[in-house]
């Protein structure tokens, strides 16, 4: 049984009488099992709330920042009407609305109930106790009970890099010759033969092809397809910190570099899957925390926010040794490795710069890197003492990046260092580079 706000009221009302009674003891003695009794009745009189039954239905998976209903379905197998409140319990972090559903049902009858959900956080939004409560007629006790009806929403990446999907598919034409340019696309498998034009580059006559024609004939060139593209993500500490602004809820804190990267790998993935290559996946710190291997192209996607949708960034030094191995593993042919993690000059040195040759000598290697667009900002602080302090502090990490970009690069690796917005188009733009130049 449980009490409701109007008990409370009238109990409070009854003080009045009470207090003016020239008897008081007598009065509240009477007062107390008058309203006693009737709690009694009305929690006698309210519907019960154990036979009730629950079904769930409604989506499975929503990409963050976009609302989704949780849809539920509850029937009446009493005998009496209920009337009270039913409340669908989600995580804080659904932002679920309404708290609260006022219901009337008859007895017999069902109703729908639909929460919306507005998750700030990726991964699985799992239900917890919907709670049933009964009220009786005179709305002063009721009914309660809670019950368990699972459901699960994964709460995918948003992809919000699909932007600048469209352009650098119009660069790959480009490149591919599939549309009109002034400039053929280079590359390293042989395309066709045409007619030379003014401004062809005179080593790519065809010498024998002329002879037969009896006119100048070049060959063109488009970039190498089935190539093989592995993506590693770094899900390590140096992937918690929060960078920029967060763009599905606009929290100055800023996203996670691991939500970032993961932006870039989409973009890098979607793009790569259109030029004909083989994409694999690998989230990796200490162990493998997700993996997506020889995925076609059409599922290639879906199964990459899938596997990015429940990844959270572990506390912890990441093991490059044992990255490194994994890559080793599973990647025999000559591939492209993208690296996502943090240009951290002490983390580098303490792992991947020990093992980065045993990759380097059999792939081609490139590692992206979320740039802090707060040290920019602190690099320009003059004003007082305490600006210049930060802003001195600002220029060393600064410098100290470059540094390691300017290692790395002598290594043989290339580096991608940019922002958290323009991460995921400078990543696909250095991609079509070296499509373009035969690198690939």
């Amino acid at each position: 049984m449980i009490l409701t706000g109007r008990a409370g009221l009238v109990a409070l009302i009854c003080v009045l009488p009470v207090a003016l009674s020239p008897w008081p003891a007598l009065a509240f003695a009477a007062l107390l099992a008058l309203l006693v009794v009737a709690v009694a009745v009305d929690a006698a009189l309210a519907a019960g709330t154990r036979r009730l039954s629950f079904t769930r239905s409604g989506d499975t998976a929503a990409r963050l920042g976009q609302p989704v209903d949780a849809v539920l379905q509850m029937q009446n197998s009493g005998r009496r009407r209920l009337r009270g409140f039913v409340r669908d319990a989600w995580s804080p972090s659904a932002r679920a609305t309404p708290r609260m559903h006022t219901v009337d049902v008859a007895a017999g009858q069902q109703v729908q109930l639909v929460t919306t959900l507005r998750p700030v956080r990726r991964g699985d939004q799992e239900s917890a106790l919907v709670t049933v409560r009964s009220v009786g007629p005179l709305g002063l006790a009721g009914r309660q009970s809670s019950h368990r009806v699972p459901w699960q929403i994964r709460i995918l990446p948003p992809f919000l890099s699909r932007k600048h999907l469209p352009s650098r598919l119009a660069k790959l034409r480009e490149l591919e010759g599939n549309t009109p340019v002034l400039i053929r696309g280079q590359g390293t498998e042989f395309d066709s033969l045409r007619e030379y034009v003014i401004g062809d580059d005179v080593r790519s006559i065809d010498w024998r092809a002329t002879a037969r024609r009896a006119d100048v004939v070049v060959r063109t060139w488009r970039p190498e397809r089935d190539r093989r593209v592995v993506i590693v993500l770094d899900t390590g500490r140096t992937s918690a910190g929060r960078v920029g602004v967060d763009p599905t809820a606009n929290d100055p804190s800023g996203w996670p570099r691991l939500d970032w990267s993961m932006d870039a790998a989409l973009l890098l993935a979607a793009l790569a899957s259109r030029a004909g290559d083989h994409v694999d996946f690998l989230a990796h710190d200490r162990i493998t925390r997700a993996g997506v291997f020889n995925a076609t192209r059409t599922e290639l996607l879906s199964q990459l926010v899938d596997a990015m949708a429940p990844l959270e960034p572990a506390l912890i030094e990441s093991d490059a040794r044992a990255m490194v191995a994994a890559v080793q593993r599973r990647v025999r042919r000559r591939a492209l490795v993208v690296l996502l993690t943090d240009l951290n000059a002490s983390a580098l040195d303490e792992g991947l710069m020990a093992v980065l040759p045993q990759l380097s000598t059999k792939h081609q290697v490139l590692l992206a890197a979320v740039a802090d667009p707060r040290v920019q900002t602190l690099a320009a602080g003059r004003s007082d003492a305490a600006e210049v302090y930060d802003a001195a502090a600002a220029e060393r990490a600064r410098n100290d990046r470059r540094s390691m970009a300017s290692r790395l690069r002598a290594a043989g690796v290339d580096v991608v260092d940019a922002p958290p917005d323009e991460l995921a188009p400078k990543l696909a733009d250095h991609y079509l580079a070296m499509k373009a130049t035969g690198r690939l």
